[in-house]
C-alpha cells in the first residue's frame, strides 16, 4: 500500500488522494469525484469518504505504573496522595522484566487505538534508576509502534526526596528526553519553588524539554504555575515547557486568574489536562457542592494558549480504568469542560492531535503535509463532529516513516 483514495482531511473540503514514498508524503491531490470500486491497483486503500488524520497523540501517561491497580492494595480513598502511597509500596516490588512487560502491553493498547506518539513520565525517585533504564529500553524496542518521549519524573519530590537533585541529573544523563517536577508535593512552598528553578536550569543546560506536574490539587493556595510561567517567560522557553494538570486553577478566584492569564500568555507555555483522571482524583475533600477538579481548559484555549487532553493512567493506583483510547478521553473532556458548542465540536480533534503534537514539540515531524513523515490514522467517521457523535474508532493506523533513534541521546 502506498496511497489512499476517497479520503477526507481535516480543514479541507472534498475528497483527496494521499500518496507516500520512502516514508514521506509525496502528493496530496484533490479528487474531482469519488474513485469507484474496485480500486485500480492493490497498492490503494479506499477510505470510503472517512477521515484520515495524522497519528493520535498521548502527551501524558505513566507507563511505568500502568496495570498495577490493586497491587499491593487498592486506593480506597481515591485521592492523589493515597495513590502515591500505593505506588511507593508497589515500587518496591518492581523489576526490569515487570516494568517492560507492562509498558509494552500498554503501548500495544495505545497503538491499537491509533496513538503513535506518546510522552510517558517515569518515576526517578529510586536509587539506581532501574525503572528508567527499563523504560529507555522500551523506547527503542517499541519504536515500530510508537515514538516515545520519556520524562524524568520525581514522583516523591526533588528537594524533599533524598538525593533527588542527583537522581534527576543522572536521569537526564542516561537519556531522558524531558525534565519533570512536582512542586506542590514538596514539603514546603520554598522547596517547591527551589525545585522549579533547579529543573528549569537542568533542562536549559542539557537542551531538554520540560513537563511539570503542577498544582495537581484543589488547594487554591497552590500557585506554583505562576512561578513556572515566570521562569519560562524570563528564559524564553515557552514552546518547550508544559504545565500538566494545573487543577488548582479550577479553584482560583477570578480576580487572581485575570492577573495570572496575563503572565501565562506572556510565557506561552503548553498545558495538558487529564480530564478522566482529574475528575476522579480531585474534589475528594469536598462534601457538596463538589468541584470538578479540572484546570480552566476552555479559558486557556480561548486565550490562545496551547492546551490538550491526555489519559494519564491505565489501571494504576491513581485510576482503575483506561484502555489506551484517547478518543474516549476527548469525549469525556469536552463534556466535563462544557465544550460541546458548535465551534468546539467542529475542531474537537485538535485536542488529541495538533495541540498535543505542539506540546511534544514534534514540529515538522508531524502532520499530513508533503514531505512530512507518512504516518496516519483512518477514523470510522467523516468529520470531527461525527467522530464524537458516533463514538468513532481508529480503523487503521499506518506507520510508513521509520522512527528515528531516541530523541535524546545520553549526555
Amino acid at each position: 500500500m502506498d496511497h489512499i483514495v476517497n479520503a477526507r482531511l481535516r480543514g479541507r473540503d472534498g475528497l483527496f488522494t494521499v500518496r507516500w514514498a520512502d516514508g514521506a508524503f509525496s502528493t496530496i491531490d484533490p479528487q474531482a469525484a469519488p474513485v469507484p470500486p474496485p480500486m485500480p491497483d492493490s497498492a490503494a486503500l479506499d477510505a470510503l469518504g472517512k477521515l484520515v488524520v495524522p497519528p493520535l497523540v498521548e502527551p501524558h501517561i505513566h507507563l511505568d505504573a500502568t496495570l498495577t491497580a490493586g497491587e499491593p492494595h487498592w486506593n480506597l480513598s481515591g485521592t492523589l496522595f493515597e495513590g502515591i502511597e500505593c505506588w511507593t509500596e508497589r515500587k518496591a516490588l518492581v523489576t526490569r522484566e515487570d516494568t517492560k512487560s507492562r509498558a509494552h502491553r500498554a503501548i500495544r493498547m495505545l497503538a491499537a487505538h491509533g496513538v503513535q506518539h506518546v510522552r510517558t513520565h517515569v518515576d526517578v525517585t529510586e536509587p539506581g534508576l532501574g525503572t528508567l533504564q527499563a523504560m529507555l529500553e522500551v523506547r527503542e524496542e517499541a519504536r515500530a509502534l510508537a515514538d516515545l518521549q520519556i520524562v524524568a519524573f520525581p514522583q516523591e519530590g526533588i528537594e524533599s526526596f533524598a538525593n533527588g537533585c542527583a537522581l534527576m541529573t543522572e536521569a537526564v544523563a542516561m537519556g531522558a528526553d524531558v525534565v519533570g517536577g512536582i512542586p506542590h508535593f514538596e514539603n514546603t512552598r520554598e522547596q517547591g519553588v527551589s525545585s522549579l528553578h533547579f529543573l528549569m536550569d537542568l533542562a536549559e543546560r542539557h537542551d531538554r524539554l520540560v513537563d511539570v506536574h503542577c498544582d495537581e490539587t484543589d488547594d487554591p493556595q497552590s500557585r506554583f504555575l505562576e512561578v513556572l510561567a515566570e521562569i519560562t517567560r524570563v528564559k524564553g522557553l515557552g514552546p518547550r515547557v508544559t504545565a500538566s494538570h494545573t487543577t488548582a486553577m479550577g479553584s482560583y478566584d477570578n480576580a487572581y486568574c485575570s492577573k495570572l492569564f496575563r503572565l501565562l500568555k506572556q510565557a506561552a507555555l503548553n498545558f495538558v489536562s487529564c480530564p478522566t483522571e482529574s475528575i476522579h482524583l480531585q474534589g475528594r475533600f469536598d462534601t457538596y457542592p463538589k468541584r470538578r477538579g479540572l484546570t480552566r481548559v476552555p479559558e486557556l484555549d480561548r486565550a490562545g494558549l496551547n492546551v490538550c487532553f491526555a489519559q494519564d493512567s491505565i489501571v494504576d493506583p491513581w485510576y482503575p480504568l483506561g484502555n489506551g483510547n484517547i478518543l474516549r478521553v476527548l469525549d469525556a473532556g469536552l463534556h466535563i469542560c462544557h465544550m460541546l458548542g458548535y465551534e468546539d465540536l467542529q475542531r474537537a480533534l485538535d485536542f488529541v492531535t495538533d495541540h498535543s503534537a505542539r506540546a511534544m514539540n514534534l514540529g515538522e515531524g508531524y502532520g499530513i503535509e508533503v514531505g512530512r513523515p507518512a504516518n496516519l490514522v483512518l477514523l470510522s467517521a467523516e468529520s470531527d463532529y461525527e467522530v464524537l457523535r458516533t463514538q468513532a474508532h481508529a480503523e487503521l493506523s499506518i506507520v510508513s516513516a521509520p522512527r528515528t533513534p531516541s530523541l535524546r541521546s545520553p549526555s
